[in-house]
């Protein structure tokens, strides 16, 4: 029986995506809750699972863009993994024809590889994302790693632990092969030669980054966003950091780190000064009596803002492993709708990049949000005498429209009397 693999619906606001990867090949065997595309929206990157198993054949590229809904693969039930035999003849048959019919019929997937490695008698077996990522940074033979996954499958810790033990494998193999390994020059050459002006590169903009485009300019053309400043000491938390850590990894498996007091202190801040929490739905001001967070992480695709739930509840346990989590699940691809939907203000740390001062731009409908800066050592007057203090600047963009210039003053300097005091979050005063 033939099965229809479909693009699922993945939110009301998104009819299409990208297919960026597929990680099988056409006629490969694949098995139930396989993972098998990669999908990118103007939102999310999502996975897509096999809905059984047995041989699948392919309806459309990578690179394509499909609606939600169309139908982009074919899997045959009848063909099981007793017909292995079958596809693994058919895969192989390029190994007798040239490189350059190879390099026109062989996926692009696997050219990490195999290029420069003797074929496989076996199909390749599926990797995960993550998996698949550290076998071709160091160059692996996925054939010849161990799996203790499920089934067999190759696990992370299969795959690093493979990792470790290359180098030595690596050096003993690289007198037989370095004639087939091509020079590594040449494949910068086609992008520059096919163009017809090779001082550009243009491409197409993804949908996340579509998106994110879209809503800055949004932000902008909708509020009247002003920005205010103030610093901070960090002497006080980074003490606290240095004298507690070890205890506090030790009994949370999980480091503190400063966001988790900025997360604290922007509760503090907003029951303080409920004004900010706050946004506008045409003529009306909605205000929030909940203090959901978001907390941008940077990936490589884009920024995306998963949202910290009811942070005046969590721990700052809680809260640390929270953003760890969503910042493992940004970069593998896992972050859903569910995780950035709501939030009532977002934190931006461009201090992780360096940045000494910005305006960061409202995440629309919120009326505020807070930028973290670089830690630096400055001098300043304290008690009369000049002194060294790790410093920080803060700013809060905020909407005009309904925060005052008061308000978005009074919310920094509660934040400052917190950051410098951070018993008073424990304490709650």
């Amino acid at each position: 029986m033939a099965i229809e693999v479909k693009i699922p619906a993945l939110g009301e606001s998104i009819s299409s995506g990208i297919l960026t990867t597929w990680h099988v090949n056409d006629g490969d065997l694949v098995e139930e809750g396989q993972t098998i595309y990669e999908l990118e929206t103007d939102k999310i990157t999502q996975e897509g699972a096999a809905d059984c198993s047995g041989s699948i054949s392919l309806k459309a590229g990578e690179g394509e863009e499909v609606e939600i809904g169309a139908i982009v693969a074919i899997i045959d039930e009848t063909v099981t993994s007793g017909s292995a035999p079958a596809p693994v003849k058919a895969k192989q048959a390029p190994e007798k024809k040239t490189d350059e019919s190879k390099s026109e019929t062989a996926p692009p997937l696997l050219l990490p590889e195999t290029e420069g490695k003797p074929h496989a008698q076996a199909p390749a077996p599926h990797l995960s994302p993550a998996v698949r990522k550290i076998v071709d940074e160091h160059d692996l033979v996925p054939t010849t790693i161990e799996g203790s996954g499920k089934d067999g499958r190759i696990t992370k810790a299969d795959a690093l632990a493979a990792a470790k033990a290359s180098p030595a494998e690596e050096v003993k193999t690289a007198a037989p092969v370095p004639t087939p390994r091509p020079a590594p020059t040449p494949p910068i050459t086609p992008s520059v030669t096919a163009s017809s002006d090779d001082r550009v590169t243009r491409k197409p903009l993804s949908p996340i980054r579509r998106k994110i485009a879209s809503r800055l300019v949004e932000a902008q053309q909708t509020a009247a966003i002003l920005t205010t400043f103030n610093e901070a000491d960090m002497s006080a938390i980074m003490a606290l950091r240095k004298e507690h850590q070890e205890n506090f990894v030790a009994k949370n498996g999980v480091k503190l780190g400063f966001m988790s007091f900025f997360v604290k202190a922007v509760v503090h801040a907003l029951k303080a000064v409920p004004e900010l929490n706050v946004r506008m739905e045409g003529e009306n001001l909605v205000e929030n009596h909940y203090f959901d967070i978001g907390v941008a992480v940077g990936t490589k695709k884009g920024l995306v803002v998963p949202v910290v739930r009811d942070c005046d509840k969590l721990s700052f346990s809680e809260i640390e492993q929270t953003i760890v989590n969503y910042a493992h699940a940004a970069r593998d691809g896992k972050i859903t709708l569910q995780d950035m939907q709501g939030g009532c203000f977002t934190i931006t740390n461009g201090g992780i990049y360096g940045s000494m001062l910005s305006t960061p731009i409202l995440n629309p409908p919120q009326s505020g949000i807070l930028g973290m800066h670089a830690i630096q050592q400055r001098p300043m007057a304290v008690n009369g005498e000049v002194v060294i203090r790790p410093m920080m600047y803060l700013a809060v963009s905020y909407d005009h429209r309904v925060v005052d210039g008061r308000e978005a003053v009074t919310f920094l300097v509660k934040m400052k009397e917190v950051l410098e005091n951070p018993v008073r979050l424990t304490l709650e005063i």
